[in-house]
Formats: C-alpha cells, sequence, structure tokens
C-alpha cells in the first residue's frame, strides 16, 4: 500500500468533513478528559483514605459524673480508676492495636479550647465536663468492629467511637462525583461514537465514485477502508492529546497553581505528576484504537466491497 495515497485520501476526507471531524475531536476530546478525570479522583479517593485511616485513631469515651445522670450506658457512675486499668490493659493485649493514649479531662479540655475556643458554647464549658477517653490506634483501621465490640457496654465505658466516620461523608461525596463524571464521560462517548459513524458515513459517501473505481481495478476491501478508518482514528488522536492536555492544565491549575489547592488544603495529601502522568499513554491509546474500531464497523455497513 502506497503511504501517500492513503496520506492524500486522509487530508481529502479531512477537508470535506471539517465541522463532523471538529465534533468528533471536541467529543472524544471531553469524553476521554471525563474518563480521566474520574480515574484520577478514584487514585484521589484511594490516596486520601490510605493518609487519613493510617492517621485516625478509635476513641474510647470514659463516663464522668454528668454522664452517671444523664446517659443510660453510664447508669453504674463514673468511671473508676481500677476500670481505667482494666481497660487499658484489656487493650495492649489486643494484637490488632498498635498505640494507646489516655486522655484526661484536662487534656481534652484544653484540645477543645483549642478548636472552639471562640464559640459563645467554649465559654461555659467547664473541664469537668469533659470525658476521659482512650486514644485507640489500630494497625488495621478496618477492625475497628472487634474494639467496639470489645468495649462498647462496659463499665466505666459512654461510647466508642471510629473517627473513620468523620471522613466518610467525604469519601462518599468524592466517589458520588466519580460516578456522576462516569455517567457524564459515558453519555460523552455515545454522543462521540454516533459522531464517528455519521462522519465515515458521509466521508464514504462522498467518494463513492473513487471507491466504486477502486472496486473495479480490484483494490482489496483493507485497501480501501484504510483511509476511512485512518481518518477516523487520526481525529480521536488529537481528541485524545486535547484531553491529555486538559488533564494536565488541571492538575496545574487545581493544585499547584491559580485556585492552589495544596496550599489551601495542606492537610490534604493530594496525587503527584506522576499518577497524572501515568493515565495519558491509556487516554492516547483509547483516543486512537475506538474510532478506528467504531469506523471498521460502520464501514461494514456504508461501504460495501
Amino acid at each position: 500500500m502506497r503511504a501517500q495515497f492513503v496520506l492524500s485520501e486522509i487530508g481529502v476526507g479531512l477537508r470535506r468533513n471539517l465541522t463532523m471531524t471538529f465534533a468528533v475531536i471536541v467529543s472524544v476530546a471531553l469524553s476521554l478528559a471525563l474518563f480521566g478525570g474520574a480515574l484520577l479522583m478514584r487514585e484521589q479517593v484511594s490516596t486520601m483514605k490510605d493518609y487519613w485511616y493510617d492517621k485516625v485513631n478509635v476513641s474510647i469515651f470514659l463516663c464522668n459524673k454528668n454522664d452517671a445522670a444523664s446517659s443510660p450506658k453510664c447508669a453504674k457512675g463514673a468511671v473508676t480508676g481500677q476500670q481505667k486499668e482494666q481497660i487499658q490493659a484489656d487493650l495492649k493485649k489486643m494484637d490488632i492495636v498498635e498505640d494507646v493514649q489516655h486522655e484526661t479531662t484536662d487534656e481534652a479540655y484544653k484540645h477543645y479550647k483549642e478548636q472552639y475556643g471562640d464559640t459563645a458554647i467554649a465559654t461555659v464549658i467547664t473541664p469537668d465536663q469533659m470525658q476521659e477517653s482512650f486514644r485507640v490506634k489500630l494497625h488495621d483501621p478496618e477492625k475497628y468492629k472487634v474494639v467496639a465490640t470489645a468495649f462498647a457496654g462496659r463499665d466505666g465505658v459512654e461510647s466508642v467511637q471510629d473517627q473513620r466516620n468523620i471522613l466518610q461523608n467525604l469519601f462518599d461525596l468524592m466517589n458520588g462525583m466519580n460516578i456522576a463524571a462516569l455517567g457524564v464521560m459515558a453519555l460523552m462517548l455515545v454522543i462521540a461514537l454516533m459522531l464517528i459513524v455519521n462522519t465515515v458515513r458521509v466521508s464514504a459517501f462522498s467518494r463513492r465514485r473513487e471507491t466504486g473505481i477502486m472496486r473495479l481495478v480490484g483494490a482489496s476491501s483493507f485497501y480501501i477502508q484504510m483511509p476511512f478508518i485512518m481518518e477516523a482514528a487520526f481525529a480521536g488522536l488529537l481528541g485524545g492529546a486535547v484531553a491529555c492536555i486538559m488533564l494536565l492544565v488541571g492538575r496545574y491549575f487545581l493544585i499547584d497553581h491559580g485556585i492552589a489547592l495544596a496550599d489551601k488544603m495542606q492537610l490534604v495529601n493530594f496525587i503527584g505528576w506522576d499518577a497524572v502522568l501515568a493515565k495519558l499513554p491509556l487516554v492516547i491509546a483509547i483516543g486512537l484504537l475506538m474510532p478506528a474500531i467504531a469506523a471498521f464497523i460502520a464501514l461494514r455497513k456504508y461501504l460495501k466491497v
């Protein structure tokens, strides 16, 4: 096959269907940008979970005098020194426990003032109203229920809380956004495929005389179809390249500069450039192969050879 002929036919096809080709490029770019963004968001959620779940603790709150009067779980009174020693000893015996820290009422009050000292309610809270607690760090945060089952309902224990629940709403929101992005991506992908099929159909119809002559002189089906497939692949490749640029620019402005989330949210461990660069070959490959396959299928219907 002469490469010059194929390239000239690709140029002719792109010029004849310039508007539809541009629409294909934009549709492919948007769908693949959403696809890449969804992959990166999924990786971001995973990175944040690994980062935060490694830092959160299970908190065992102990009964104080106020709880004894108001909470049914503390009906037997405030926690005693012997109960505290027993709870701490039992925690240290558990294989899943990595570290145990005891927080006194004074320490809890100090931390509360640091976080909520500017609020009105902070002025009426006293140290004796705060709860003592054990801050338990687990080797595997997913095994929170083992600790909850062992200590919830025990004398002197008011509640057992998993701090992961504080972050779960954030992760659920990000997962929901990820699903929404995938839904929009699927819609854009369908639109892009329809445009590719229509573009190939129009291109085949506009060159029906040339293909008829090639058929009469004995050209193979592959030889006749190749320019159409290459046109679609080239448009998809441009769309994939645009999608890659959008992902790179998005990472640059959202995290490093512009909005600069890395500076405004320093407690969040954002994905790095390596994660973005690792997704680009996949985006390019899909952008190249998807239109080519769609064109090949369309040609079997609209270009009988």
